[in-house]
């Protein structure tokens, strides 16, 4: 690693002092970690002493180093500030510093940093934060832990009106390989979709806890590594990486865990000295009290120990790139953005030990934390892609109503007490309790989450969810580019309405509308299914006979057809209200849906059939289908697809016309043998008189 101006000044500057350098790099005779209490790590503050000015060479293998580094972070993040520890870029291959004081300067109280230092966590308002990786997509687990942590803060705002609480978006991007501008902007959207808003983020820069990307804070990761660094808190670790490598051989081959060994951590001075000058690249290392143990009350899991020295080790905070790494940006991030509780999933537990560490070592409280068990598929295995959707703009393209999203990611870990399932947002606002997320795993259930957003689509009107429909439509490329908007408008509300009463999620109306519009009837009565409902319905003889009169009126003009000038009178009542009963009817005496309910009586008197035997064989004839919603709505959706001008792709939405229809039913009905052509119920009625 190499340091910035400040940190090569505090170290020469303590090189040139013996006792300097066994207070920064040495382990003191009381071991410095003694435990004060379970939860909190004592350190000594002595500061090192302050030194006289002194000249630093910089090497240019440094500098181009730092350059590449420079360049790297600036292509792949626009806003991308200096890199911890980056030295500045100069023409200028020697740069003479006055360092006077420089020691005290980088040891200097960082308590303005830390918002919550010396007061209580549990007495403040919640502060609570999200921090994606911008490495992907927002899935399911992701989205969890964001609500969990937005329902927490929204109420702790109702409970601290003057408070400084609030929900945090911080974007973890410090991993440069992966991080990318497309990903954080997809994981703001799904946040968006969600309604999970945010009171600080990457898009509040003023806001005074800001930047809210760890790619823009490097200035603070540097300032307060080289404060642990001035206090004897971490070290320059010089270890190659093949001389980990055996380390951790021979360690494995010994039966030890493997860990750091602490090689450099009580380095002789000179030696380190020797190695700065001499440009060679180092890491940072914390340095593990001896003997130091680190114990939570888990929110969810209870109390949680480690014995830190045996578990992890001096561990990094700085690789030798200069690049913090992920716990060390974390700890410090939730120290200075007063972080009061943070709730995320138990793969982060482990974490918890290294970050607790490095809070204890800067003076600054811990969160409060509380770690939820992971969402598991079907077959009880960490949800993934192969259980299906997992990511939550999946969700939204499959119809899927934010609110409901938010309603059963809650219930994924968490229930109020009660037998209730259906909560509004406000509603879970007053409900959720951090004291009641369960420890167990969730299942994922798609068929759940399907029942839980028809529950929320069933309290919402037609009109309400006609923008939701359309979008869906839009995705099916159903609708015409520059489509007339009365005629666009016309079409949405009867789909939206057509489907309502059997809505699970909104692209199901599309796929109703879709499926109405096309015309499954084969084309000749052998490719019906064998033993099928249909086939059966078709030998029992009174499919044909009424077939072949729907085809007779429809030549002549008699059948009725929906009116070209009031298209949505089957989806209207009297006062204009959208019907989304199945079992009722718009228009008045005059209408289509009048007028084809008097046709069937005729029918059915003169074909003396009635019930299932006439319309059966009247819905497969127009329709092409079994079962379905009214025959009447259908026939209408169909004219609004189907006249000029019209709205409705066609091609994308399958559109079989009435004409197409009925040309596809001659066909059909002269492949019916005649055996089925005479109703069976017929025949024995006549044997029988």
């Amino acid at each position: 690693m190499k340091l910035n101006m400040a940190s090569m000044a505090l170290l020469a500057a303590s090189l040139s002092s013996t006792s300097s350098l066994v207070c920064a790099f040495t382990r003191p005779a009381n071991h410095r970690g003694a435990l004060t209490t379970l939860s909190k790590l004592h350190f000594s503050t002595k500061e090192p002493t302050q030194q006289q000015p002194s000249t630093i060479r910089r090497r240019k293998a440094l500098k181009q180093n730092t350059a590449t580094l420079l360049s790297r972070a600036s292509t792949e993040f626009t806003n991308y500030k200096d890199g911890a520890l980056f030295l500045s870029t100069t023409e200028e291959s020697t740069t003479t510093t006055a360092v006077n004081g420089a020691a005290s300067d980088e040891a200097e109280n960082l308590d303005n940093l830390f918002p919550n230092k010396g007061k209580s966590i549990i007495d403040l308002p919640p502060r609570m934060r999200f921090a994606p990786s911008p490495t992907g997509s927002l899935h399911v687990g992701g989205a969890r832990t964001a609500l969990y942590n937005w329902l927490v803060a929204k109420k702790g705002q109702l409970d601290f009106v003057e408070g400084d609480g609030g929900f945090v978006l911080r974007v973890e991007d410090t991993d440069l390989a992966r991080s990318t501008k497309e990903s954080e902007d997809s994981v703001l959207a799904d946040l968006s979709w969600l309604g999970l808003t945010w009171d600080e983020g990457p898009n509040t820069p003023l806001a005074k806890y800001g930047p809210y990307r760890q790619s823009e804070r490097s200035t603070l990761y540097s300032k307060i590594a080289n404060s642990l660094i001035s206090s004897g808190k971490a070290y320059p670790c010089f270890c190659t990486p093949e001389e980990l490598d055996a380390m951790k051989a021979r360690m494995e081959a010994e039966g030890i865990p493997p860990r750091y060994d602490g090689t450099w951590r009580d380095a002789d001075p000179e030696v380190v000295k020797a190695k700065i000058d001499a440009g060679d690249p180092y890491t940072v290392r914390f340095k593990v009290p001896a003997g130091a143990r680190v114990v939570i009350d888990d929110a969810v899991r209870g109390t949680v120990s480690w014995d830190a020295e045996a578990t992890v080790g001096d561990f990094i905070l700085l690789r030798s790139s200069g690049v913090p790494v992920y716990n060390f940006c974390v700890a410090v991030d939730d120290a200075s953005m007063g972080i009061t509780t943070v709730i995320r999933a138990e793969e982060h537990l482990t974490n918890t030990l290294r970050q607790g560490l490095i809070l204890d070592a800067l003076g600054a409280p811990r969160p409060r934390y509380a770690h939820c068990s992971l969402i598991l598929g079907e077959d009880k295995q960490k949800l993934s892609k192969r259980h299906g959707a997992t990511s939550c703009n999946q969700f939204r393209l499959d119809g899927f109503l934010p609110d409901a999203m938010i309603n059963y990611l809650a219930l994924l870990g968490w229930n109020d007490g009660t037998d209730n399932e259906i909560f509004t947002r406000e509603e879970l606002i007053d409900a959720f309790d951090i004291d009641r997320i369960v420890k167990s795993p969730s299942v994922f259930d798609m068929d759940k989450l399907k029942w839980v957003n028809s529950q929320h689509l069933k309290r919402m009107e037609v009109e309400e969810i006609l923008d939701l429909v359309e979008e869906q439509l839009g995705f099916m490329g159903m609708i015409k580019e520059g489509a007339d908007e009365a005629k666009k408008s016309d079409f949405i509300f009867a789909t939206t309405a057509l489907a309502k009463q059997m809505l699970e999620t909104t692209q199901d109306a599309a796929t109703n509308a879709k499926t109405v519009l096309g015309y499954s009837l084969p084309a000749a009565f052998a490719d019906l299914e064998d033993g099928s409902e249909a086939k059966e319905m078709v030998k029992q003889g009174n499919f044909y006979g009424i077939a072949m009169k729907i085809i007779e009126m429809y030549e002549s003009g008699s059948f009725p057809m929906p009116n070209s000038s009031n298209l949505l009178a089957a989806f209207m009542d009297g006062s204009n209200k959208a019907i989304v009963e199945d079992n009722q009817v718009g228009g008045d005496e005059t209408s289509y849906p009048q007028a084809y309910k008097a046709t069937m009586k005729s029918v059915a008197k003169e074909m003396k059939v009635k019930g299932k035997n006439l319309f059966h064989p009247v819905r497969l004839a127009l329709t092409g289908e079994m079962s379905g919603q009214d025959v009447t709505k259908q026939m209408s959706l169909l004219a609004l697809a189907s006249e000029d001008d019209t709205a409705v792709n066609a091609e994308a939405a399958d559109v079989v016309t009435i004409e197409a229809r009925m040309e596809k039913l001659k066909g059909f009905c002269d492949s019916i043998p005649e055996e089925f052509r005479a109703s069976k119920q017929a025949a024995s009625d006549d044997a029988a008189n």
